[in-house]
């Protein structure tokens, strides 16, 4: 079962996680899809870079038992903004484009990562590629482009 995430302090910035597996880490509570198929979780890494991350369940999983691609690809979604997110500095963004390539399976209790790097930014647009392991074995290839849209005050 998923670990609970603590409600929202009232604005648009990730909540930090005190306990459990994810302690240290942080998760978003305003996107309540990304709450329910999640939830995600994000850091920055000793090397200082943007990881986002989430531990497999079953109801992660398809018909045959690997992941569903879809949560694949959910997950992914929300990876591009952890990756980007020195770009978006406090800006809300929406995904314009999304590609995904399918590597490998993954199963129940594998700890799922995404890292990845901004390929292009400028004005409102962010251009994201990353990879998705589970465990370490790559799982899912990815790139996306964010557009801002607004502030977040």
């Amino acid at each position: 079962m998923s670990e609970q995430v603590p409600p929202s302090s009232g604005n648009w910035a990730p909540v930090p996680i005190t306990e459990g597996e994810w302690a240290g880490w942080s998760a978003w509570r305003h996107d309540a899809f990304e709450t329910l198929a999640g939830p995600f979780y994000e850091k920055i890494d000793e090397n200082g870079e943007a990881v986002a991350a989430f531990r497999a369940e079953p109801r992660h999983m398809n018909g045959g038992g690997n992941m569903h691609g879809g949560c694949m690809m959910t997950f992914a979604d929300s990876a591009i903004f952890t990756i980007a997110s020195r770009e978006l500095d406090g800006a809300f963004g929406v995904t314009l484009s999304m590609t995904s390539d399918f590597l490998n399976p993954a199963s129940v209790g594998q700890l799922i990562e995404a890292r990845g790097r901004v390929v292009r930014s400028g004005g409102k647009t962010i251009f994201v590629e990353g990879l998705a392991t589970a465990d370490g074995t790559p799982i899912l290839r990815f790139s996306g482009i964010i557009r801002k849209v607004s502030s977040l005050g």
